[in-house]
């Protein structure tokens, strides 16, 4: 398990990089961008990915890694809604988008430590295209949540979504690295 906490690091500071480039760039923007409007960049994500796994012929030379870190970091700006709540201007500065997304990958990591140690890494022997589909399995159980205003009578709620999310894109990269050694 060690090796998975390592690569994981290793996973969310190249999207934490991202992050702070584009905080460099864009401002913190995307902190109008209300909860369904999330949901919905990570779905356009996911369906690319599950496209880019089906198809044979690509007409954008991107390929999937790019799109698992756009959901790992759409996913970590829709937990910071969540605690934050929505403006209708930017807000955070560079350094406390960081600190707060830095909280978020704290807490989704240790779901993830606690959920590996659990299910003993059984996602080691999982494909790419079956986390694929279970992050948009959970995208659509989110938007259903979304559409019920957040109430749910016996499931997770919304911030546990995205945090599986995350960790499902993780363990994707993950595996995409490995094929790539």
């Amino acid at each position: 398990m060690q090796d998975t906490s390592k690569q994981y690091d290793t996973v969310i500071n190249n999207c934490k990089a991202l992050f702070i480039k584009k905080m460099a760039d864009y401002g913190s923007a995307w902190r109008i961008l209300r909860l369904p409007s999330l949901t919905d960049q990570i779905f356009i994500k996911a369906q690319r990915i599950r496209g880019l796994q089906q198809n044979e012929v690509r007409k954008i030379n991107e390929g999937e890694v790019s799109e698992f870190i756009g959901i790992i970091n759409y996913a970590i700006m829709a937990l910071i809604q969540l605690e934050k709540g929505v403006v209708e201007q930017p807000d955070l500065n560079t350094k406390e988008a960081t600190n707060l997304y830095e909280a978020q990958i704290a807490t989704t990591k240790q779901l993830m430590l606690d959920k590996n140690h659990d299910y003993g890494e059984a996602w080691r022997d999982m494909r790419v295209s079956s986390l694929t589909d279970l992050i948009l399995q959970k995208l659509l159980r989110v938007k259903q949540i979304e559409d019920n205003k957040g109430k749910t009578l016996v499931s997770e709620g919304i911030d546990a979504n995205y945090q599986d999310m995350i960790n499902y894109a993780v363990f994707a990269m993950i595996h995409l690295k490995q094929a790539d050694l």
